[in-house]
């Protein structure tokens, strides 16, 4: 048998149920999905998927500052419902 260790970990009790339930479709426990993420970040020498912080790119800032240019503009074009947007638009 291999030399194994405990490992404790606090998490949220609501990720801990809701991974349980998900590791537990794929047939295994959550101490073997554990086991599963370690062994693949030494085999990758890091994380085993790209961790990054999600920043907007230009384009979709520009996107969102318009919309806050209309929503915030007296003038603009409102629409009780999407189905009045949608005849519009076909027009």
């Amino acid at each position: 048998m291999a030399n194994t260790t405990n490992f404790s970990v606090r998490m949220d009790s609501e990720i801990k149920k809701q991974c349980e339930a998900l590791y537990g479709e794929l047939g295994m426990n959550l101490t073997t999905a554990i086991n599963v993420f370690l062994r693949q970040s030494l085999r990758v020498g890091g994380f085993p998927f790209e961790v990054t912080i999600n920043t907007p790119n230009a384009v979709t800032i520009a996107a969102m500052q318009e919309a806050e240019r209309v929503a915030r503009d007296p003038n603009a074009k409102r629409y009780s419902d999407v189905e009045e947007a949608l005849r519009e638009l076909k027009r």
